[in-house]
C-alpha cells in the first residue's frame, strides 16, 4: 500500500469524526462542522469551507516570460496580482480541461505542451481548496470570451520569469498560488527539474462538495446551492 494512503487511513481512525452538519450552502463553496475525537481522547468542533478545488496555470512564452493577471478580490478589498485560475465547477472536468478552458476566458491563450508543476493547499486550517498548478510552454493566442464581473475589470501583463521572482520577495506578488506556481516554475527553468505528466494523479482533489451537488444535480454546472436539509441527506462526513 501507498505509505501516504496508510498514513491518511490511520490519521482518519486517530481523528475520528462522530456527527457533521452542513451549516451553510452556497454556489461555489459550503461550510461543515464536524465534531472529532482528538489524541487525548476529548472531542473538538472543526469549521471546514467545503470547495471544488481549483487549477492554475504558469504560462511561459519564448521570451522566458510569465502571464501574469491583476484582479480585484473583495475578501482582501485590493487588486492581486495572480497567475490564470478557475475552480472546477463542471461535474467531472479533468484538472487540465479546467485549466485550459480558464486560460483562454482570462488571457485568450492556449498552449502545446503542459505539465504538472506542483499542487498547493491554499489553506488547511480551515478549507478543503487545493490547486493544482500547471506549467504551459509553446502558446498561441485564441478568442477570449467576453469576460464578466471582476474579470471585465481584469488587466494581464507578461513578466520575465526572475522579476516575478523579485516581485514574490517585495510582496507585490502576494497570491499564494501565484507565489508557489512562480517560485516552482523558477527553479524548474533553473534546474531542469523533472516534472509529473499533466494528468498525474490528484489525490488531494477535493471531491465532497462536487460529489453532493452532482447527485443531486447530475451533469453540468454545479454552481447551485442545495438546500440544506437536501446537503445533509448527502454529507459523505455524517457518520452511520
Amino acid at each position: 500500500m501507498d505509505p501516504r494512503a496508510l498514513s491518511t487511513r490511520k490519521a482518519a481512525e486517530m481523528y475520528e469524526v462522530t456527527a457533521s452538519e452542513i451549516l451553510l450552502e452556497s454556489p461555489i463553496m459550503a461550510v461543515r462542522s464536524d465534531t472529532v475525537t482528538m489524541p487525548g481522547g476529548h472531542s473538538a468542533n472543526r469549521e471546514i469551507i467545503e470547495h471544488f478545488g481549483a487549477a492554475a496555470i504558469v504560462a511561459i512564452n519564448e521570451r522566458q516570460q510569465v502571464q501574469l493577471v491583476r484582479q480585484y478580490r473583495h475578501a482582501v478589498q485590493r487588486y492581486l496580482w495572480e497567475l490564470p485560475a478557475g475552480i472546477f465547477d463542471e461535474a467531472g472536468e479533468e484538472p487540465a480541461a479546467a485549466a485550459a478552458r480558464e486560460l483562454q476566458e482570462e488571457v485568450g491563450l492556449a498552449g502545446a505542451h503542459w505539465w504538472t508543476l506542483t499542487d498547493v493547499v491554499s489553506s488547511p486550517g480551515i478549507s478543503e481548496e487545493v490547486c493544482r498548478i500547471f506549467l504551459v510552454t509553446d502558446l498561441h493566442e485564441v478568442p477570449r470570451p467576453a469576460p464578466e464581473d471582476e474579470e471585465a475589470d481584469m488587466t494581464a501583463r507578461w513578466v520575465d520569469i526572475d522579476d516575478a521572482v523579485a516581485m514574490v520577495f517585495s510582496g507585490e506578488l502576494s497570491n499564494s498560488i501565484a507565489v508557489a506556481g512562480v517560485l516552482a516554475a523558477a527553479h524548474h527553468m533553473r534546474t531542469g527539474t523533472k516534472l509529473r505528466p499533466v494528468d498525474a494523479p490528484f489525490p488531494l482533489r477535493p471531491m465532497r462538495l462536487a460529489r453532493r451537488r452532482s447527485a443531486a444535480l447530475g451533469a453540468g454546472n454545479l454552481k447551485q446551492s442545495l438546500p440544506l436539509a437536501q446537503a445533509n441527506e448527502l454529507n459523505e462526513m455524517r457518520p452511520d
